[in-house]
């Protein structure tokens, strides 16, 4: 995928590019070197990763996006992964001082960093992909994940028997929040009574983390479980199989992982809306605000295969609750449910 910079050795030629450090003519050579580039455009697109791009989940949807863009539209591209939150700023700041056009944070966590670098590189594009900001040179990528997990929900509530179902993602921000209203909101359709517990790992790939939860929840009754990680998805899947309960795969069809569990996935094609707004980008059409594309768009969001135990009056269901969210028959808007503000059905 275009350059793929080493983490450490990014960070260093960063500060060597700031400080006129003799590191700078080191940092020139090495591993820094394109893999079958294709410039025809001059534009120039990076993503910054916090996982691995092999995941098959999250950081792999980012990779995969930015890849899409230079086979499509013949744009330079760049990466660097495994970024910490400490690093975000400089991994940012790199980025544009290099030239990129168009640099991409992937994931709601870089959303403070974009804050404070955007404004000092006015000549570079920031996307923070899952984020909830905006400002004149940067602005947000959002799969409507409440829309998607809503669906997810109809069906947990219809295959549970325990009516305890439970929510598992590495972080918690606005997109996982969506995320977990649209489980309860979709759930409690089906069974106002229904039990929806939560809980965040701290880190997206932790596998030993992702088992302890699933394990605490399915002790504590849940039956269902929708989890939101990256390369410990595959533990919450696998964890869910042993145990005997039903889960659901995210970001790219898990079905595989974990076929005796997984009911479906809540399938989000970051490859092609990253890939969307990188063309917007080539094009000088990028606004300062937040891209959200849901079901209306099936090509970047919908549901992935069914288990066979999900019910044809189940898959029924899904299909008709589907066309009346995009014809806005079912409309989720903000809304307060006794002191706090939530999202309701309007």
């Amino acid at each position: 995928m275009g350059i793929r910079f080493n983490r450490r050795k990014f960070l260093i030629c960063g500060s060597a590019a700031v400080g006129g450090s003799l590191l700078l003519k080191a940092c020139s050579s090495g591993e820094e070197k394109p893999v079958a580039t294709n410039n025809q455009q001059g534009y120039k697109v990076a993503i910054a990763l916090p996982g691995v791009s092999t995941d098959k989940a999250w950081n792999q949807s980012g990779s995969e996006g930015v890849e899409l863009a230079k086979r499509k539209l013949g744009v330079e591209t760049a990466s660097v992964e495994q970024v910490s939150q400490s690093d975000q700023m400089q991994v940012l700041s790199n980025f544009a001082r290099r030239g990129s056009n168009l640099v991409f944070a992937h994931g709601g966590q870089f959303d403070a960093a974009i804050e404070q670098v955007a404004p000092q590189f006015p000549n570079t594009f920031f996307i923070g992909v899952n984020g909830a900001v905006s400002g004149s040179n940067f602005g947000s990528l959002r799969l409507n994940h409440l829309q998607a997990s809503y669906l997810c929900g109809i069906i947990a509530a219809s295959m549970s028997k325990s009516n305890n179902i439970a929510y598992i993602a590495g972080q918690k921000f606005k997109a996982t929040e969506e995320e977990l209203r649209g489980i309860e909101l979709g759930a409690k359709s089906v069974k106002p009574e229904i039990k929806v517990s939560s809980t965040f790992t701290g880190d997206w790939n932790d596998i030993a983390k992702a088992k302890e939860a699933t394990l605490a929840l399915v002790s504590s009754g849940a039956d269902v479980v929708y989890q939101w990680l990256d390369i410990a998805s595959a533990a919450v899947l696998q964890t869910a199989s042993e145990k005997g309960v039903y889960a659901f795969g995210n970001t790219i069809d898990q079905f595989n992982l974990a076929p005796k569990a997984v009911l479906t996935s809540a399938v989000k094609r970051l490859d092609l809306a990253i890939a969307y707004l990188t063309e917007l980008g080539v094009q000088g059409k990028l606004k300062g605000e937040v891209y959200k594309l849901g079901l209306e768009r099936p090509d970047i969001l919908y549901l992935g295969k069914f288990n066979q135990v999900v019910s044809q009056d189940i898959k029924a269901k899904i299909d008709s609750t589907t066309k009346d969210i995009v014809s806005n028959k079912i409309n989720f808007a903000q809304c307060r449910e006794g002191s706090q503000e939530t999202i309701c059905i309007k």
